[in-house]
């Protein structure tokens, strides 16, 4: 796997008005601490970072920040991003120093792939209940999604983690037995067979409860043609 190197530069000033200063020329503030290290301020570039996330795919993307300036390079991730809630836009960043040769545990989307058999042929719905999990892998063996095929999920039939395409070196970290998707009747099908089932219990009553008054009257005329 090759490097995404990433330039960043120390930042001086820290605190709010500064940081919006920093926004305005097109820079992110941004922190890097774990490690054993202390923290150390940072910014970036937002339109070379938002270029490597659309490279990358995913924000478990390992880059390998250098310190413009210097020869100062050290492998991170991204931990957390603050998005502005107005513009969408990303507006800080903490990054978490990485070793290559040491495991981590990262959230990894689930992709499902075909479209079920219940939901194409029998009117199904598909309810996705599980859209990522939890693994445990080195930096450099991440996955940007684990695949799973549903084409062949009927009405009533599910999938379950332990049906995930996991690569190898790649450790899942939750329940094998955990539900993923699964395949339903839809509600519109489900309200029309109650309303069927209420309709023929209806039906049957009504002839249980007409059938002893004809024998009543039958037996009636029978006693008046006797006399």
């Amino acid at each position: 796997m090759s490097d995404i190197t990433l330039e960043v530069q120390s930042r001086e000033e820290t605190g709010k008005n500064a940081n919006r200063r920093l926004r305005a020329t097109g820079l992110i503030p941004a922190v890097v601490y774990g490690g054993d290290l202390d923290p150390v301020a940072i910014q970036v570039d937002r339109r070379t970072l938002h270029d490597l996330f659309k490279q990358t795919g995913g924000e478990n993307a390992v880059f390998l920040l250098k310190l413009a300036g210097t020869d100062q390079k050290r492998h991170s991730m991204v931990r957390d991003l603050t998005i502005d809630p107005i513009t969408r836009q990303v507006i800080h960043i903490d990054f978490l120093r990485v070793l290559m040769t040491e495991k981590v545990k990262v959230q990894v989307p689930i992709n499902l792939e075909g479209t079920p058999v219940g939901v194409k042929n029998e009117g199904g719905v598909l309810d996705f209940i599980t859209r990522e999990v939890e693994v445990e892998c080195l930096p450099g063996d991440i996955p940007q999604s684990l695949e799973l095929d549903v084409s062949d999920l009927e009405i009533g039939s599910h999938c379950e983690v332990k049906d995930l395409e996991v690569p190898a070196g790649v450790e899942l970290m939750v329940e094998l037995d955990k539900v993923i998707v699964a395949v339903a009747h839809s509600r519109v099908a489900t309200e029309v067979e109650e309303a069927e089932a209420e309709a023929a219990e209806a039906g049957l009553l009504e002839a249980e409860e007409v059938e002893p008054e004809l024998i009543g009257r039958a037996e009636e005329d029978e006693a008046e043609e006797e006399d």
